[in-house]
Parts: C-alpha cells; sequence; structure tokens
C-alpha cells in the first residue's frame, strides 16, 4: 500500500511541476544555508579548539597553584615526573602527554616592547605543534636550542625583529623578584587566530631559567586525547580520580587559569600546592562569548528563513487543494477516506521535503568543501570574530542528515492543517466546486 501510495504522490507532484519545482528550490535553497551557517558554527569551534589545542592548552589539562605565602601564588605544578605517572594512568585516553611552562612578561627589543603570555614547550614533545604552526622564518625545531623564542608574524612586525635579532624577556619570579634573560629569534610562525598574537614559545629549560624554577617543575601538564570530544567528561572524571590519590585538587571552576590567579587564588588564605584540572573549554572560555553571539546570530537567521518556509509550504498547499478540490471530491466519492485523502496530502509535502532538502543539503556540503579547498585568508579583524586567519566550514555527515530529516518533518508539519482541511470537504460539494 505504501509503495501504491508513493506513487500517487508522486503523480500528483509532477502534475504541477512549476509550483513544485519552486517550492522545492526554496526548500533547498534554505538546506544549503542552514548546512553552511551549521557548519561555520563548528569551524569556528574547531578553529578555537585547535588554536587552544596548539597554543595555551591541551584537551585537558592538570596545572595549578604554589603559594609560598598566602598572598603570594604562581602558576606552577611541583614534583611533575610523579603527577605525569598518575594522570597517564587515571586517563588510558591519552594519545600523548605534554609538560608546558607558563609565565607573563614584557619582550623587549632595541626598537620597542610588548607584553605577551609565555608557553615553555619541550619540541620533542609537542606533536601538535609540528601539524598546526606554519613557519614564516626560521625553524620550529631551532627552539630545541636554549635562550630561544618563536613569536608569530604579527608581533615580529609590532617588535621589528626578524629570526636572528635578539631580544629582552622580562618578569618577576614567584618570589617578586624581577629577572630578565636575553634570547635569540628563531621562529616566525603565521597567524593560527586570534590566541597568536598574544602568546609567544620559549623552550621549557629557558622558561624555567627565566623563574628560578627547579627542573621537576612546571606550569601545567597537557593531556592530548584520541577523541576531543571528550574532554569535559574526561576532565570531570580525572579531578575526582586525583583527589582519590591524595592530591589536593581546587574545586572545578570554568575559567582559564589567569583569570583564576588573578581573581581567586591570590585572595584565599592557603599555602602550599592546589591542583587544577580543566578542559581546552574552560581555557577558552574568555572568547567563548564570541562563538555563543555567532549561533545566536545563526540561529535567529535560520529561524526566520524556517518561518518563511512553513508558511511558503502552507499557502501553496493551500493554493492546490483550492485546485483540486473536485478530483478530492470525486476520490471521496468513490470511498476514499478522510483519513486516507489527508494521509496523501501529507505524504506530498513530506516527499517535496524530503527532495528538496536533500538536493540542498548536498549542495550546502559541496560549497563547504569548495571554500575550504579554497583557503581563503581573513583580515585581522576577521580573525577576532572566526577565530582562525581563514574561513574554514565543517560540515559532519551526522549535521547534513540531521538538516535533511528536520526540513522534510518541518514540510509534514506544515501540510497538515491543509491536509486534514480537505479531508473535510463533504464529496458532493466538491465535485460541484468550480475553481
Amino acid at each position: 500500500m505504501l509503495a501504491t501510495d508513493l506513487l500517487i504522490a508522486g503523480r500528483s507532484l509532477r502534475q504541477h511541476t512549476r509550483r513544485n519545482l519552486a517550492l522545492g528550490f526554496a526548500v533547498a535553497l534554505v538546506a544549503a544555508l542552514l548546512i553552511l551557517f551549521l557548519g561555520l558554527v563548528a569551524g569556528i569551534r574547531g578553529a578555537m579548539m585547535e588554536s587552544a589545542a596548539t597554543i595555551i592548552s591541551g584537551h585537558v589539562n592538570v596545572g595549578g597553584f604554589y603559594k609560598i605565602t598566602s598572598g603570594a601564588a604562581a602558576p606552577l605544578v611541583s614534583d611533575v615526573p610523579k603527577l605525569m605517572a598518575v594522570v597517564r594512568r587515571l586517563v588510558p585516553e591519552a594519545a600523548y602527554l605534554t609538560t608546558r611552562g607558563r609565565g607573563y612578561a614584557k619582550i623587549i627589543s632595541d626598537s620597542t616592547s610588548q607584553d605577551l603570555v609565555l608557553s615553555g614547550v619541550d619540541v620533542d614533545q609537542e606533536l601538535g605543534l609540528h601539524k598546526v604552526l606554519s613557519i614564516k622564518e626560521g625553524r620550529l625545531d631551532d627552539l630545541r636550542q636554549p635562550d630561544t623564542i618563536l613569536l608569530f608574524e604579527k608581533q615580529a612586525e609590532r617588535l621589528k625583529v626578524r629570526v636572528g635579532d635578539a631580544v629582552t624577556v622580562a618578569a618577576p619570579t614567584a618570589r617578586n623578584v624581577n629577572n630578565t634573560i636575553d634570547v635569540r629569534v628563531v621562529a616566525i610562525a603565521r597567524s593560527v587566530g586570534v590566541l597568536s598574537s598574544i602568546v609567544a614559545f620559549l623552550p621549557e629549560p629557558t622558561l624555567r631559567a627565566l623563574y628560578l624554577l627547579s627542573d621537576t617543575t612546571a606550569g601545567a601538564i597537557h593531556v592530548y586525547l584520541k577523541d576531543p570530544d571528550q574532554s569535559a567528561r574526561v576532565a570531570a572524571r580525572l579531578l575526582g580520580d586525583l583527589r582519590a590519590a591524595g592530591y589536593e585538587v581546587m574545586d572545578y571552576d570554568p575559567q582559564p587559569y589567569w583569570m583564576k590567579l588573578m581573581q581567586k587564588v591570590n585572595s584565599e588564605d592557603w599555602t602550599g600546592q592546589k591542583l587544577d584540572v580543566t578542559s581546552w573549554e574552560d581555557e577558552m572560555s574568555f572568547l567563548d562569548f564570541m562563538l555563543q553571539i555567532i549561533s545566536g546570530l545563526a540561529a535567529i537567521l535560520i529561524g526566520v528563513i524556517l518561518f518563511i518556509v512553513v508558511i511558503g509550504v502552507m499557502n501553496t498547499l493551500w493554493i492546490a487543494i483550492r485546485e483540486r478540490t473536485r478530483e478530492i471530491g470525486t476520490l471521496r466519492a468513490i470511498g476514499m477516506q478522510r483519513a486516507k485523502v489527508a494521509w496523501l496530502l501529507l505524504l506530498e509535502s513530506t516527499l517535496l521535503g524530503l527532495g528538496g532538502s536533500t538536493l540542498g543539503a548536498l549542495a550546502g556540503w559541496g560549497v563547504a568543501a569548495w571554500v575550504n579547498a579554497r583557503g581563503w585568508k581573513v583580515g585581522e579583524g576577521l580573525q577576532m570574530v572566526l577565530m582562525q586567519d581563514h574561513f574554514s566550514i565543517l560540515v559532519r555527515p551526522g549535521t547534513v542528515l540531521g538538516a535533511v530529516l528536520g526540513l522534510t518533518l518541518l514540510a509534514g508539519l506544515a501540510a497538515l492543517l491543509p491536509a486534514f482541511q480537505a479531508a473535510r470537504l463533504r464529496p458532493v460539494t466538491a465535485m460541484h466546486h468550480i475553481g
């Protein structure tokens, strides 16, 4: 019976080709826009994760604070080798672990200066740096040498330095003693989004020398997962597991470490070591409002477009019912039940929605692939919004399937009222209708 109903619905659609093509095109256009909007938001979120995981954060972070006195805290973790072994045992989902130094310092060149967040790295551990960073000048591997620094291109332009130039790094130590160290620029990397304007890389031993730290001290342990989407779940579990293992762990607070240091930790009355477990989303929460704004605007725009589609489907069906009033009356006169009449009209609308949304979603997916292949660069202003240096539209198969199913269902729901109204027509009245 379903095959017969589909055949009847298909023939009815073909009888009014022009009208149905116009409505199908509208549904396809909405599906394409929906795919592109959702892909843009997913691309921005993916860029946030990529930037965070490359520059300031792992997928999960085991950082912390050390307080020599109750009023002086530093973003430090002590006895790192032992802690790394514990974290590796507690997180079997980890692909690899790295240690990072954390700091904030003034970089001084011969002509100017700039305040930057410092990240102390071991290049041999940092698989993500090799994959993500694009080196404009110099070599990333030269960061293995002591007393060196990697800057991003905007930083190098502002400081007016090139590879081979020397700069001075000045910062207060954990004991609030000012210290300086001279370093040589060995690499200049292309921008990877907004974070690359505020962070520079030093070898981890050099950062420890600047802050007068021991070899067993670091800023944080970065955990990179095989499945980054599990970061929040793993972070929540690890927090409890570290407490169970005997470590002092701070209560969960979804803020970046530097905000906790300035707003919370310095004012708390305790001394010694406390660990802090966060995900990359927590460390990037100070930029999350941009993603929320873009998502909100996309939702409003999509809602308006979907409303227009619903009204269009309903109006088209009203017109179709008026044109086919005598046909509906004939079907009722030969014995077709009201439920059957309504079902056939619903089936027509659903088939139209399925065909239009499928073509539109595939077209949107194709446009996204074309945009990604072009790799269009964006200006510095747009980088603040898009959080990447190029347009990236991330479309997953699940997004395409969800858009097709959602628009098909919407088209079917839009046909409910006209279909039930048609089913209520009296056969005699309908057959005598002049339309």
